[in-house]
């Protein structure tokens, strides 16, 4: 039993990507741990996007094996891997801003226990949905926002409220796809913190270029250049590392 507990919950080994005859992702090899926050980084066209779809199973790797919670998942879609509570956001938000926050997240709700999105529109009121929608909300922080369409919310409360929809999908593990892009100082700062209190409570796979998020919320980090990882460890061991400074960190190190 000790042994099945100490497996990681998501397992990678020997993951590759080829886009003719680029290897986008070369022979990868993650594990990332319950409870813990992973980031992975790299610099621009290093294949991070490239790995987190693999992962959400919206690409399809040429050769490797993902596991998940000991099962393997290489050949599932990506819908088989959120019912199993894999689940990803996006750089760009994914929300429907038509709708307030509440029924966006209520609709998350809705297609997780299943239902048809024809019944969205008598199902908006019903309390099984909104009901736990609005404990989302709360969660991210967004309580006070529920009323709002989301077209009229701030950048940064559009990705708290992404979070949300994605939490309501009942997941064990979030792939969270550069949650800061985009945002002003005083934003980034407040994602961060929000992000701060997922700590220990999720599981999270994060990519992310912003350097303070990354080394401020993760318990390790992968390094990822030219489709490699190229070293994984706790963030004061990979600021410290000399072929990561030269490869990616420098003077930011």
């Amino acid at each position: 039993m000790a042994e099945a507990a100490d497996k990681p919950l998501l397992e990678v080994r020997g993951l590759c990507k080829l886009f003719g005859a680029l290897r986008a992702i070369d022979n990868v090899a993650l594990d990332v741990r319950e409870g813990e926050t992973h980031a992975i980084i790299g610099p621009n066209g290093a294949g991070k996007t490239t790995l987190i779809s693999q992962l959400s199973g919206t690409l399809r790797p040429n050769a490797g094996e993902i596991r998940f919670a000991g099962e393997d998942i290489t050949r599932l879609p990506a819908p088989a891997r959120s019912k199993k509570g894999l689940a990803r956001s996006f750089q760009i938000t994914s929300i429907y801003r038509e709708f307030t926050a509440l029924d966006n997240v209520a609709l998350a709700v809705q297609a997780h226990a299943g239902h048809s999105f024809r019944f969205w529109r008598p199902a908006r009121e019903e309390p099984a949905l909104r009901e736990p929608a609005r404990r989302f909300l709360e969660e991210v922080g967004l309580g006070a926002r529920a009323d709002v369409l989301a077209a009229n919310l701030a950048h940064g409360e559009q990705r708290q409220l992404e979070i949300a929809m994605v939490l309501a999908t009942g997941p064990r593990l979030l792939l969270l796809d550069e949650p800061v892009a985009g945002m002003g100082t005083e934003e980034s700062q407040r994602m961060v913190e929000f992000l701060s209190t997922l700590k220990g409570r999720r599981s999270i796979v994060l990519v992310e270029h912003d350097m303070d998020a990354v080394f401020s919320l993760a318990d390790r980090i992968s390094v990822l250049v030219y489709g490699r990882i190229i070293a994984t460890g706790a963030p004061a061991a990979i600021r410290a590392n000399p072929e990561v400074r030269a490869a990616y960190l420098g003077e930011e190190a």
